[in-house]
């Protein structure tokens, strides 16, 4: 299995945001990046406490893969975007997002 290797992993601060939306700064969106060690391109998202707003269970671990600066207002519109899914935050730190 190759692994993917990126500018940037993960750190135990990272993590402790990826878990604790509460101390996101721009809550109900937590800005995530990443950027393979390959490439100049960064690859930027979202992740979203859908439960803290709408009760909305299964997006914890979900980045939405859009920036905070192009965020559709209505909720059903936020949720149809891209996304790239995981089963925890460690496979999340793992595919090489960060806090931006």
């Amino acid at each position: 299995m190759l692994t993917r290797r990126f500018v940037r992993r993960a750190t135990a601060r990272d993590m402790h945001l990826f878990m604790n939306p509460g101390l996101w700064p721009q809550y109900l969106w937590l800005p995530v990046t990443r950027q393979p060690i390959d490439s100049t391109e960064r690859q930027l998202g979202v992740l979203y406490d859908a439960r803290g707003l709408s009760g909305i269970y299964g997006y914890a671990c979900t980045v939405f893969l859009t920036n905070l600066f192009t965020l559709p207002r209505l909720e059903a519109r936020f949720l149809a975007l891209p996304r790239c899914v995981y089963d925890t935050f460690e496979e999340l730190a793992e595919d090489g997002w960060t806090v931006d």
